[in-house]
């Protein structure tokens, strides 16, 4: 047996920091350690896949001994110790630290796997999540199905993205399976998409559905986009005559990670909205669970308050200014130091302004993600339900990129704490 495979049994005891510190020196000395977009592959001691570790923002590892003690693993320390270029004669060459930009390439066996899998997987989380909803209490009335149940129909059938009535078969197989106590009318779930007491039931699960993802994504962007109704708004125009009519639209703002395009925080709302007064509250709620370096935004969410709420997150804010921007600041006051310093690199740096800026496009790959896997419209009538609808596609696209995550990074999708639920009694 070589010192490899001494060095790394698969019951390896608790011998502490030292004990993981020499094997860490072991997988350094004697396996390759390849850096890619996250941090670092290491391989797996059991020969398949590997453990992605991340030194960036503290130290992070998707193997079970990190994510159960939280600190530094013998992956970790491997990852350390090759980048202090530890000599081993018996070794390979150790890894060289990571190039500034590394390039974007598919995995594609792990992606191949994920969307093999992701019809299996994505009931199971979507269930382990909807676990984590208390049933509220109720004083009179017939006995409710439990709320848990509800929001699992519900994105069933957006997840199945058709109507009600026919994501009856896809809900049906769900019962069968033990993942609902009981079949619904198809007249149930509707009612829930019209109830607005379930708006922050499903921001906060939409915010919770995030949380695994938490140790990998530090860079993140914000915008909004729109989704189609059924429903037209008609008037009859006095000046050119005849009547006139425009779709309505249900508006989506988020913020999301730019690497895995996970969407920290979402809202909506039924009718045209401004972007800007969203940011701050999205900064602070993706601040709770996550490190925050970067955020960057289109030039709607430019003014002096958004700046500094990303200041005041221990991030730096990468957002595009107006052309009649100044170093007097907004309404001519005299602006503090955080405005002239990206100002002034906004318009004499371009380039290294645009290297962190154009990050930003990837909250357009999330929005494409979202629209092309569950549709650019709203099937539901009602302001409320066409909200509600939008937020679980949110919802659904989170546990799909859980899915990809799990087979691409290595991560155990795992939810905590049972959300505060809203419904009234």
């Amino acid at each position: 047996m070589d010192t490899y495979t001494l060095a790394l049994g698969p019951n390896d005891p608790d011998d502490g920091e030292e004990g993981r510190r020499q094997r860490g020196l072991a997988i350094a000395a004697l396996v390759p350690i390849r850096p890619d977009r996250f941090g670092y592959r290491v391989p797996a001691q059991s020969g398949v896949g590997s453990y992605l570790v991340n030194l960036e923002h503290g130290p992070y590892c998707t193997c079970p001994d990190f994510e159960k003690r939280e600190q530094s693993c013998k992956h970790v320390f491997a990852v350390e110790l090759a980048l202090q270029r530890v000599a081993h004669p018996d070794g390979p060459p150790l890894v060289a630290p990571p190039p500034k930009r590394v390039p974007l390439s598919q995995e594609w066996s792990a992606y191949n796997a994920a969307q093999t899998h992701e019809g299996d997987m994505f009931p199971i989380l979507l269930r382990e999540l909807c676990d984590t909803l208390p049933q509220p209490p109720q004083v009179r009335g017939r006995p409710r199905l439990p709320l848990g149940d509800m929001v699992y129909a519900m994105a069933t059938k957006v997840y199945a993205n058709r109507s009600t009535r026919r994501a009856m078969s896809n809900i049906r197989d769900a019962v069968a399976a033990g993942r609902m106590d009981a079949e619904p009318s198809f007249s149930t779930p509707i009612r829930y998409f019209e109830n607005p007491a379930l708006t922050p039931v499903l921001r906060d699960l939409i915010q919770q559905s995030a949380l695994p993802l938490s140790g990998v994504e530090v860079y993140f962007a914000a915008d909004s986009s729109g989704f189609a109704s059924t429903a037209y708004n008609r008037w009859f125009d006095h000046k050119w005559g005849g009547v006139k009519r425009e779709v309505q639209w249900t508006k989506l703002h988020i913020m999301c990670g730019v690497q895995t395009n996970i969407v920290t925080v979402a809202d909506a709302t039924p009718t045209q909205s401004a972007d800007s007064p969203f940011f701050a509250d999205f900064v602070r709620a993706t601040q709770e669970n996550f490190t925050i370096r970067e955020v960057s935004a289109d030039k709607a969410y430019s003014s002096k308050q958004n700046l500094h709420a990303v200041d005041d997150a221990g991030g730096t804010p990468y957002i595009a200014f107006r052309n009649n921007a100044s170093l007097r600041g907004q309404g001519g006051h005299k602006p503090d130091g955080l405005w002239v310093k990206m100002l002034t690199m906004f318009q004499s740096n371009q380039a290294e302004f645009n290297r962190h800026y154009h990050r930003r496009s990837n909250v357009e790959t999330c929005f494409q993600m979202v629209k092309a896997r569950f549709g650019d419209r709203v099937r539901a009538k009602t302001p409320t339900a066409q909200v509600n609808e939008v937020l679980v596609k949110v919802l659904c696209h989170n546990l799909c990129v859980l899915v990809h995550a799990a087979y691409s990074l290595g991560i155990s999708p795992a939810f905590g704490e049972p959300v505060e639920t809203r419904l009234a009694s």
